[in-house]
């Protein structure tokens, strides 16, 4: 069995569970995990046996792509009536009960939704898109080695940026470096995430001040940004001596994301924002203490909740103020984003084959951010670090010192 059905399987039996007769798939990162296709169509998977890749572009190219059985979409009225042909005890139901059909709410646009409801009328809709998430949260040997290599380009991108660091370097130059690097090693130019108008492209790169600016983006630190239509990550702004630089960076090889933050100096960190980097690493040395199978995810971020209370940095962690996030780790694989969420009310136990980015970070207003982000696959006895980079506040120092 290759990797492909045993995805398919899995969520099968998940769909069975939830009394689900049939999902139809048509987000494109959903496509490619289960079908090892991004093509553009529809993919039709019942509860029990083989489900069809309904294509509207490029048949030819899913065809030779997909290891399930691949048809022209051709009108999307006849999709309903072409289905029912093929899985006609699910659609007719000696109970004259309707089918009930999931689809991924949380990323299916109300249009495309809409033209499915008329394809299918009499069938009862469900969201479906958790036990998607859920299926993929479980990651394969293959999958986490894909991830370990995206750690070692990023590693040689952050080695080749703290070299380049220099005081006038401007955000957006060394951000150039890291993407120079990641991009001539594989990386595939973008990073998917699956949350509604959330977009990234290699990270976050902001110092002092502009690292503490608030933007739209779900995460502790934003960044300046370019401007309006651009309003996160690095900016325009000259790097001064003395002041944080945060590097919060990733690199995507074959769909799979790696996710680290280091933190930087040209010169010496205050005293103070050197304190709050140091707790961000006793955090993150906690955390890993309680990772291995069993634990409950929401723990991990109220252990972390009450160390930084201790330390009297609460007001402080993971944003300010209003832009605080509710976070502390997420799941990271196929998008950026993904399951499980390291946050109250997320009461998954973590289980081998996880993978997850845990990211302490202390911002300052006015002055900067500081932190650090490791990413782990979780394993039958407690963890691997999938990150590689070393460690600690990377210091520059200029020629006058």
């Amino acid at each position: 069995m290759n990797e492909c059905s045993s995805r398919r399987q899995r969520l099968q039996h998940k769909m069975k569970q939830s009394g689900i007769d049939g999902c139809i798939v048509t987000q494109n990162v959903d496509l490619y995990y289960l079908l090892g296709s991004m093509q553009t169509g529809y993919f039709f998977l019942p509860t029990e046996g083989e489900g069809i890749f309904f294509v509207r572009r490029s048949f030819v190219r899913a065809g030779e792509e997909a290891d399930v059985t691949v048809q022209e979409l051709g009108s999307m009225r006849n999709l309903g009536s072409r289905l029912a042909e093929s899985y006609l005890q699910l659609f007719r139901k000696p109970d004259g009960q309707p089918p009930i059909l999931a689809a991924e709410y949380d990323v299916l646009p109300v249009q495309q939704f809409q033209r499915l409801e008329g394809a299918f009328p009499g069938a009862r809709w469900v969201d479906g898109s958790m036990l998607i998430r859920e299926t993929r949260m479980i990651k394969s040997a293959a999958e986490v080695a894909l991830i370990r290599e995206s750690a070692r380009v990023i590693d040689m991108a952050y080695e080749a940026a703290i070299a380049a660091l220099k005081p006038g370097m401007r955000e957006f130059e060394l951000m150039a470096v890291v993407e120079s690097v990641i991009r001539n090693n594989g990386h595939m130019g973008l990073m998917r995430v699956r949350g509604y108008n959330q977009e990234i492209i290699t990270g976050m790169i902001g110092a002092g001040d502009a690292a503490a600016m608030p933007s739209y983006f779900d995460g502790p630190a934003g960044g300046q940004g370019l401007g309006p239509a651009s309003p996160q990550s690095a900016g325009r702004r000259p790097i001064g001596t003395d002041e944080p630089v945060l590097i919060d960076i990733g690199c995507c090889i074959d769909g799979y994301v790696i996710d680290q933050t280091r933190t930087a100096v040209i010169g010496r960190l205050p005293d103070d924002l050197m304190d709050a980097y140091e707790l961000s690493e006793a955090v993150l040395r906690r955390t890993e203490a309680m990772l291995k199978p069993g634990t409950v995810c929401e723990e991990l971020y109220t252990s972390a909740l009450e160390q930084v209370r201790e330390a009297g940095l609460s007001e402080h962690f993971m944003g300010f103020g209003s832009d605080q996030v509710k976070f502390l780790g997420h799941g990271i694989g196929l998008e950026i984003d993904e399951l499980p969420v390291l946050a109250r009310g997320f009461r998954y136990e973590l289980e081998p084959g996880m993978v997850i980015a845990i990211e302490p970070k202390f911002t300052f207003p006015g002055r900067g951010v500081v932190g650090i982000e490791n990413s782990y696959v979780i394993t039958e006895n407690g963890f691997e670090t999938l990150t590689v980079s070393r460690e600690g506040v990377a210091s520059v120092y200029t020629a006058k010192e």
